[in-house]
């Protein structure tokens, strides 16, 4: 067995496993270690594989310059080859890059895009695109408006879970966000599962949300301060719903929300934004005769502005 184990071939795995397995590992690793470990590695790195799932929402959160957040998900997105089934990521700053995601999305299911600098009718004109969606996450995104909400459901109609989540220090200067819980009720029947904490919707708009929304298992109230349904009225009315709020306990509780969404925005993790973006065709260089005698960090970190000196690279299994 022991000698099995050592003549094992690790480059010899089919693509899909490698991918799962790469999944697994933080982004930086993937994109900066992965690929110098043989050319079967490098190859299903920058094939569809390792992005069928794209999970950058952390990373995000420490990229302050939005060009560098547009060209990773350009990079990314088109390594998916279409097959791109999540993404989540946080702080968008334009509508471009939100309809380069929808340009790409024939087989997104699942799409988290909080704290996002999106449009209504930066939304509008791409809804048709996000069809195939059962999951959106616009929360924290304040621009965003009845007339977005509304052409989402529209146009998604398998979608079955919602965030539309809201800061309090966000919503201070909002009169009423009854025109998006009608949006909601009105064209998102099948959903199971939302949240609209810290919204300044009334007691008649959740009431036509529970009426319009029926296979709804799951709301989240809390924060808002209008609505006058207790506990009892839940209990009575929808007994196999959860609700959360819309009373909150404490002081802790009320901000938790703004805190998990960007706790790690000043983190002290910054420091790999050097590692720039490797294009699909520079990864191609990675295959000529240098490639077998050996790796010249020096070369690569001076083209493409990477500090490699920090990195202990693994040796290959």
């Amino acid at each position: 067995m022991e000698e099995d184990c050592k003549l094992r071939n690790w480059d010899e795995l089919i693509p899909d496993a490698l991918g799962l397995i790469f999944s697994h590992l933080p982004l930086q690793e993937v994109l900066t270690v992965v690929p110098r470990v043989c050319k079967a590695w490098n190859r299903a790195v920058t094939g569809p594989y390792c992005w069928q799932e794209i999970d950058i929402e952390l990373w995000s959160n420490r990229c302050h310059q939005s060009d560098h957040l547009d060209r990773m998900l350009q990079m990314l997105i088109n390594r998916s080859s279409g097959s791109l089934r999540k993404l989540s990521v946080t702080g968008l700053q334009n509508d471009s890059i939100f309809s380069f995601i929808a340009q790409h999305a024939g087989s997104l299911k699942t799409l988290k895009v909080p704290r996002s600098c999106l449009s209504n009718p930066g939304v509008v004109n791409v809804a048709e695109k996000l069809s195939s969606l059962t999951f959106l996450d616009l929360s924290y995104c304040c621009k965003v408006g009845p007339e977005a909400i509304q052409a989402i459901g529209k146009h998604c109609k398998s979608l079955t879970e919602f965030s539309r989540n809201m800061h309090p220090l966000d919503v201070a200067s909002v009169v009423s966000h009854d025109d998006e819980a009608y949006a909601i009720a009105s064209t998102m029947p099948k959903l199971k599962r939302l949240e609209i904490a810290y919204h300044r919707v009334s007691t008649e708009g959740v009431l036509k949300i529970l009426s319009s929304c029926i296979f709804l298992e799951f709301l989240e109230l809390r924060g808002c301060w209008d609505v006058q349904l207790d506990n009892k009225f839940f209990k009575e009315k929808f007994p196999d719903m959860k609700v959360l709020g819309p009373r909150v306990i404490g002081f802790y509780d009320m901000i938790n929300d703004w805190e998990d969404c960007c706790s790690d925005y000043f983190s002290d993790g910054s420091d790999y934004l050097a590692w720039e973006f490797l294009e699909d065709g520079e990864m191609g260089e990675f295959y000529d005769d240098e490639f077998e005698h050996g790796w010249d960090d020096n070369f690569y970190a001076d083209r493409f502005n990477i500090d490699l000196e920090p990195h202990i690279w693994p040796p290959s299994p």
